[in-house]
């Protein structure tokens, strides 16, 4: 079974016939190139030009981090699952406003819904159901993304009541992140839109088309569209997780004046557990059988890719348990 390679310090990424090595301090680690999803670099990995040829030949790509956990970019080998009426059906979904304005609003839905979702699980009351239904009335994306930050808002407001008293925070703070809270949202959310990339990739869909961020050189919009549906699930639910159980503590992060973040062994705890959360396993309802977590973010790229070539109408998944 293929699964993620997490590199964590310095090295050099070597190839050996189908076999690339991971060279650093501490020796050399054979990694068999049919064992490997996915790579996250969270040290300064330098490649081999042989290694760079077999990870584009199998579809392999690389994620880097700097120094503060930051998502750097990737190495997206050359696209092998290629549809060119799904990319034009795609693009037109963009450039046609009220198409892209509905899959803009079904994104914000489906991130509002499991926001709730993760709140109504601590029995919290929230505003998120009373402001939902603003978005009916959005006729631009800026509109609709000013109700997103609104739901945001108080959701964030609500965190608080999760927290030890320790790790409260009063904000999003993004760059940098200015506390605890915000360090460990900042990397995770850095996690997610790398896995979401990594999903994207193993579709016909083209990662930097998108309808709720807008589309930019340098980056993969999409991922950052499909990314909001799932942070709730996958990173704050972690969080929680995480520092309710007292795996992190202030010891796991590096402070300054004007920064905060994880240092390496926050880092390792929390990439530990975020592996382990993309393994887990539900009962799908619909296909009637179990998928991982990851699975889930692949299924919901399929979802969209129906809605794109007219199929069927894109919902947003929403967490039923």
């Amino acid at each position: 079974m293929k699964k993620n390679y997490y590199l964590m310090s310095d090295g050099i990424l070597k190839r050996r016939e189908n076999t690339v090595y991971f060279v650093n301090k501490d020796g050399k680690k054979p990694i068999p190139i049919n064992k490997i999803y996915s790579i996250y670099a969270y040290g300064s990995l330098t490649f081999s030009s042989q290694a760079i040829h077999l990870l584009a030949k199998e579809g392999i790509p690389v994620h880097f981090f700097n120094y503060y956990g930051y998502y750097d970019g990737s190495f997206y080998p050359r696209e092998k699952l290629l549809s060119g009426d799904l990319i034009i059906n795609q693009a037109q979904h963009y450039l046609d406003h009220e198409k892209r304005i509905f899959i803009a609003k079904k994104f914000v839905e489906g991130a509002a819904k499991n926001m709730e979702k993760v709140l109504k699980y601590y029995h919290l009351e929230n505003k998120i159901s009373s402001i939902l239904p603003d978005l009916d009335g959005c006729n631009l994306i800026t509109e609709v993304m000013n109700v997103e930050g609104r739901i945001r808002a108080d959701y964030y407001r609500k965190m608080n009541e999760i927290l030890p008293e320790n790790f409260n925070f009063d904000k999003r703070v993004k760059r940098p992140p200015e506390n605890m809270i915000n360090a460990l949202i900042s990397f995770g959310n850095s996690m997610v839109y790398s896995t979401v990339l990594s999903e994207i990739y193993n579709t016909q869909l083209n990662p930097t088309i998108s309808y709720l961020h807008e589309p930019s050189e340098r980056r993969f919009s999409l991922a950052l569209d499909l990314s909001e549906i799932f942070k709730p699930i996958l990173v704050d639910r972690l969080i929680f997780y995480l520092v309710n159980k007292r795996m992190l503590n202030e010891d796991d992060f590096e402070k300054d004046l004007n920064y905060c973040l994880l240092n390496d062994r926050g880092r390792k705890i929390f990439i530990k557990e975020y592996d382990e959360r993309l393994k887990k396993t539900i009962k799908h309802r619909e296909l009637n059988r179990k998928v991982s977590y990851k699975r889930l973010i692949r299924l919901e790229a399929y979802k969209l890719i129906k809605h794109l070539l007219g199929s069927k109408e894109y919902k947003p998944f929403v967490m039923w348990w």
